[in-house]
């Protein structure tokens, strides 16, 4: 565990790895790790602990009216199945020092087209349409 919360590690299966992304979908560990090898980087993709089940809401108690009668409680309300836990993973890179913050501001990682890779494309964002044009080119 590392002091800064932007730059954690953990161990995957038995590989020490530096984690570029927790908690995301198949096709999300899929892009990740396409772009981290094709920038030279050794990718685990390991899948996440199921999240810990909520806690169930206390019942309800009687009430006691000011006749010192006691109030129908409500019926208890069935128990809903809870829906199967959605899968997801890990992605971390071998090399303990990669932080993917770092990574992106100091324009470290490339696409496979040749640019750089932005915030907006690490997150899979739209890009910004620039459609007036820049303002000196008219």
């Amino acid at each position: 565990m590392a002091l800064n919360p932007n730059h954690t590690f953990e161990d995957l299966g038995d590989i020490k790895c530096a984690i570029a992304e927790k908690n995301c979908t198949r096709e999300r560990a899929d892009f990740l790790k396409a772009l981290l090898e094709f920038n030279g980087f050794t990718v685990v993709v390991a899948e996440s602990p199921a999240p810990k089940p909520a806690k169930a809401a206390p019942a309800a108690k009687p009430v006691e009216t000011p006749e010192g009668e006691v109030a129908p409680v409500a019926e208890t309300i069935a128990e809903t199945p809870t829906p199967e836990p959605i899968k997801t993973y890990t992605v971390g890179v071998t090399d303990v020092a990669f932080s993917p913050t770092n990574a992106i501001f100091n324009r470290e990682l490339k696409t496979k087209e040749g640019q750089i890779v932005t915030p907006n494309y690490w997150y899979q964002k739209k890009p910004v349409a620039n459609e007036g044009g820049w303002y000196w080119k008219k």
